[in-house]
């Protein structure tokens, strides 16, 4: 199933002060939920101008750093297959993932930081 038909059809609320930016699978998102992005698709027998591009390559850059988290949260599978385990401790264990790649996060910032005094 498409992802923007999943997500219409999953009844997901959005908070009104949220930012959804999403790819070009999500065209349309924008008549259900205002402060929504998506690249600019080429029309049929024409290209994108300079500034679609643009437009599209700044999306994508802020995009990317999210799909990469995606990548690293479904190494733990529990993204990325379907979860055979009580659902009411789902969001728990989602959290205790998180956290520890969170933590991970902030073990890289802090090497980085400590390597940046040393040279």
């Amino acid at each position: 199933m498409p992802d923007f038909k999943l997500f219409k059809n999953s009844g997901v609320k959005v908070g009104d002060l949220i930012k959804i930016i999403a790819d070009k699978g999500y065209q349309g998102i924008a008549k259900i939920y205002e402060l929504s992005e998506t690249p600019i698709k080429k029309k049929k027998g024409k290209k994108l101008t300079k500034e679609e591009k643009k437009y599209n390559r700044l999306l994508n850059r802020l995009r990317v750093v999210v799909e990469h988290v995606n990548r690293r949260l479904k190494i733990f599978r529990i993204l990325s297959s379907t979860y055979k385990n009580r659902h009411r401790r789902f969001g728990l264990r989602a959290n205790l993932i998180a956290g520890i790649y969170n933590y991970e996060l902030e073990i890289k910032e802090l090497e980085a930081k400590k390597d940046m005094k040393t040279e």
